[in-house]
């Protein structure tokens, strides 16, 4: 038997074939690293008001699947040769509880997802479906912003300041690196709340989850920048590097607060990949809280 991850799968939701090829090729790099497989899964949402809700589900999927089928089949097409991939439709009340239902049913390893940013004002911070996910998804969860893929990576940025979301985030950077042989720069910023030594440590630590994530070894190199401006030295950083992958550190009680301050105007200046990581094993879902991006 190889790596017990084989057996559990890199999930992606998908809701638009044209995000199809975007996301299904980072899911392809997680599962690479371990020899694993990628799942596809596009929900049909049935809720109860509708008409669907006098239907069964095999009615739904068999009569009524439309662009979800078309959607799979785009997805399957766009995946890469060397990473097993399947796919499935699943009928549900909501598209969070299908791709919830999902998970839970497969064991999912992680959960890919794609944002797009949205021009209109809105409560969610990063959409309804993505807060929701946030917020519930009790595995590793990837979410990348839709539309700013890179053609090519020579080197994904890593920033830090600790916390247990580096560990995924380490791990999606690493995978990415090595299907690109691209090297990860790790940067950390030292400002009038966080001591140079405390910086070394977020340093080290994000070090040795790269060097204990799944895959080949890649290169590395690392910065500590010692001012207040750390929005700003990740703006700078960012022209360098094709892809940015940030981790959540700190927990927070403001809904603004979900993705943090620092990712959300960086991604709104940059227009670099970037993939924001969230731990699975620190979501506790009884109470439904979650530790937000920072």
């Amino acid at each position: 038997m190889g790596n017990a991850d084989e057996s559990r799968p890199i999930l992606v939701a998908i809701g638009n074939p044209d995000h199809a090829e975007q996301l299904v090729r980072t899911a392809g790099d997680l599962a690479r690293v371990t020899d694993g497989l990628v799942q596809i899964v596009s929900v049909i949402a049935k809720a109860r008001n509708s008409a669907f809700s006098l239907y069964t589900d095999e009615t739904i999927i068999g009569q009524y699947s439309g662009t979800s089928q078309d959607i799979l089949d785009k997805a399957t097409t766009v995946a890469p040769d060397d990473v097993t991939v399947t796919g499935e439709l699943i009928v549900s009340r909501s598209v969070v509880d299908g791709i919830l239902t999902a998970v839970g049913q497969t064991d999912a390893r992680a959960l890919v997802v794609g944002w797009q940013e949205r021009k209109r004002r809105t409560d969610a911070v990063l959409g309804t479906t993505i807060d929701r996910l946030i917020e519930r998804t009790p595995c590793d969860l990837y979410v990348e912003r839709i539309g700013q893929a890179a053609s090519s990576v020579d080197s994904v940025l890593l920033p830090v300041a600790g916390g247990p979301h580096v560990r995924p985030a380490a791990s999606v950077a690493k995978a990415i690196a090595a299907r690109n042989d691209a090297a990860i720069h790790l940067l950390s910023v030292a400002t009038s709340e966080t001591d140079l030594e405390s910086v070394r440590e977020y340093i080290a630590s994000a070090q040795l989850q790269l060097e204990e994530a799944p895959g080949p070894q890649v290169r590395t190199e690392s910065a500590i920048h010692g001012d207040d401006e750390t929005v700003e030295r990740i703006i700078d950083a960012a022209s360098d590097h094709d892809v940015i992958v940030f981790g959540a550190t700190r927990q927070g009680t403001l809904h603004r607060r979900l993705v943090g301050s620092v990712p959300r105007t960086v991604v709104h200046r940059t227009d670099r990949t970037v993939l924001l990581a969230r731990a699975g094993d620190v979501i506790d879902t009884s109470a439904n809280r979650f530790l937000p991006w920072v």
